[in-house]
């Protein structure tokens, strides 16, 4: 069974507004690592949207990117997308599906037939997906900085205290900490 991985840029204060935090070479080279280990990605609509509306371009070579930009464009074109979303069906950027039926039934058979996991980027649908108790793995980009607004992590808050054990932790030359947790038992 494959795990389930929140991956997501939060600011020391849980800032995750996809505007804030470095966006360069070392940062778009992390994620690119984390998404090769993984055989999908699972978002919500308004994040798919975003990235829909941008990437796509980068990967054909529509919009001048740095190196490390490009790699991830051109990854992220090639790996399968699946989009939760109760108002939009059609979804048709490249190797994109939408998750039907029961949220916690769909994701678990991603897990179950996905060998190397599967990695969710969306702080709202995170937030549903560990109250149902589906998330197994948290790879964090902590950003140095405090933005002081919003959106924040788990701003509408979970049931529960959830523990974490900690895998590691791998501190990026440009100030940014990434941190690996896992369920606790």
């Amino acid at each position: 069974m494959a795990p389930l991985i929140f991956s997501i840029n939060v600011t020391l204060d849980g800032c995750v507004d996809h505007r804030e935090g470095i966006a360069d070479d070392e940062t778009h080279a992390h994620f690119t690592r984390l998404m090769d280990e993984c055989d999908a990605l699972l978002w919500g609509r308004t994040t798919y949207e975003m990235m829909e509306s941008y990437w796509p371009a980068v990967a054909r070579g529509s919009i001048d990117a740095p190196p490390a930009m490009r790699e991830w464009a051109v990854k992220l074109e090639a790996k399968p997308k699946y989009v939760v979303s109760a108002t939009r069906s059609d979804f048709p950027w490249t190797n994109s599906h939408r998750v039907v039926g029961d949220l916690r039934t769909a994701v678990q058979d991603l897990k179950d037939r996905l060998g190397n996991g599967v990695l969710v980027g969306s702080g709202r649908l995170a937030t549903e997906l560990d109250r149902l108790d589906l998330i197994d793995e948290y790879k964090l980009l902590i950003h140095p900085m405090i933005t002081g607004h919003g959106p924040t992590l788990y701003q509408d808050g979970l049931p529960r205290t959830r523990r974490l054990d900690l895998v590691s932790t791998d501190p990026l030359s440009n100030g940014a900490v990434a941190m690996h947790y896992r369920r606790a038992n």
